[in-house]
C-alpha cells in the first residue's frame, strides 16, 4: 500500500482544534446543536501531488450517534461519499434524505444536516478554483445545493465508486478508491489565473477588499470579472470575499478577541451591520454564537 495512506492522517493546527461546539476550519464549520461532540472522528489526509493543486484535503468522518448540526459556509465546494449511515438536510424543520454520493455548493448562509447513528463519509474539500479542473458544470449551478453526485458525474462511475467503498476495510483504501476517481477525471485544462489573482487579493485582505478595487488591480471591468468568478468559484466575488471575511472573524472569536475590535477591524460600517451579516451565517449573534465556544 501507498505509505501515504498507512500514516497517521495529516496534522495541521488548524484541523486538530476541536472545541465544544466546532470543529473542521477552515475548510468548513459545523457547529453542533447544544451538545458537546462524542463518538466523532474526522481525520484529515493529503491529496496526491498531481491533485494537490485543486484538492485542499480529505476528510473520513464517523459518528457513532445520530446528530442534527450546523454547517457553516466555507469558501470552497465539497463532494461526500457515505459509506455507511444516511444524511438528511433540514429546511423548515422538514428532513430531506440526502443521495449516499453529493456534492455542496458554495452558500451565504447555513445549513442544517441530520446524520443517522452509525454514519461514515469521505469527503472532498476543493481548492476555490478546483472544482473545475473535473466537471463540465459550471461551479455557480449548484451555489447553495447539496445535489446528487450523478448529477455532475457518469451514474455507473459513482455507483461503482459507492460499491468499492461499501467493501473497504480501512481509511487508506477509502482515500485510495475516490483518489482514483478523481484522477480519471482530472481534466487538462488551463486554470484562469486572473481569478486564481482575484481569490488571492481577497484572501491577502482578509475579506475587505471592495471588488472596484481587484477590478483595478487586475485591468478588468466588473462585468466580466464577475461572469468568469462565479463560473470557476461559485458565487460572485461580493459573496467570496464575504464568506472569507466571515471565517476570518470566526478565528478572531476562538482567540477570544472582543466584538468590538473584530468589528472594526474588518471594516464592518457598525456593530449593526456586524451582527446582521453574522446571523446570515450562523443564525445567531456573534454574542449568542461566543458563549458556546
Amino acid at each position: 500500500m501507498n505509505r501515504r495512506y498507512s500514516q497517521k492522517p495529516y496534522q495541521d493546527n488548524q484541523y486538530r482544534r476541536v472545541i465544544r461546539y466546532f470543529y473542521a476550519r477552515p475548510a468548513c464549520t459545523v457547529l453542533k446543536h447544544r451538545q458537546a461532540i462524542t463518538c466523532m472522528k474526522f481525520a484529515p489526509y493529503i491529496p496526491t501531488a498531481l491533485l494537490k493543486p485543486f484538492i485542499r484535503q480529505y476528510v473520513v468522518a464517523e459518528n457513532d450517534n445520530a446528530n442534527e448540526y450546523k454547517v457553516l459556509p466555507a469558501p470552497g465546494l465539497v463532494i461526500g461519499f457515505q459509506y455507511k449511515g444516511q444524511l438528511s438536510r433540514i429546511d423548515n424543520n422538514q428532513a430531506s434524505k440526502l443521495a449516499t454520493a453529493g456534492i455542496t455548493g458554495i452558500s451565504d448562509t447555513f445549513k442544517i444536516f441530520r446524520n443517522s447513528a452509525n454514519t461514515g463519509t469521505v469527503l472532498v474539500y476543493f481548492t476555490e478554483t478546483g472544482f473545475t479542473r473535473f466537471a463540465t458544470h459550471l461551479a455557480h449551478e449548484i451555489f447553495g445545493l447539496s445535489v446528487s453526485l450523478d448529477h455532475i458525474f457518469d451514474r455507473q462511475d459513482v455507483q461503482e465508486v459507492e460499491e468499492k467503498l461499501s467493501h473497504a476495510t480501512g481509511d487508506g483504501q477509502r482515500i485510495k478508491i475516490v483518489e482514483t476517481f478523481l484522477l480519471s477525471r482530472l481534466k487538462d485544462i488551463q486554470t484562469d489565473q486572473l481569478i486564481v489573482e482575484a481569490v488571492n487579493l481577497i484572501y491577502a485582505s482578509k475579506g475587505a477588499i471592495r471588488i472596484s478595487a481587484i477590478c483595478e488591480k487586475l485591468y478588468i471591468s466588473q462585468s466580466p470579472l464577475e461572469k468568469r468568478f462565479r463560473k470557476i468559484v461559485g458565487t460572485t466575488p461580493k459573496k467570496f470575499a464575504s464568506i472569507v471575511r466571515f471565517n476570518t472573524v470566526l478565528d478572531q472569536l476562538v482567540q477570544a478577541k472582543s466584538l468590538t475590535d473584530i468589528c472594526f477591524e474588518h471594516n464592518f460600517f457598525d456593530q449593526a451591520h456586524f451582527i446582521k451579516d453574522f446571523k446570515q451565517f450562523t443564525g445567531e449573534t456573534p454574542e449568542h454564537f461566543k458563549r458556546f465556544l
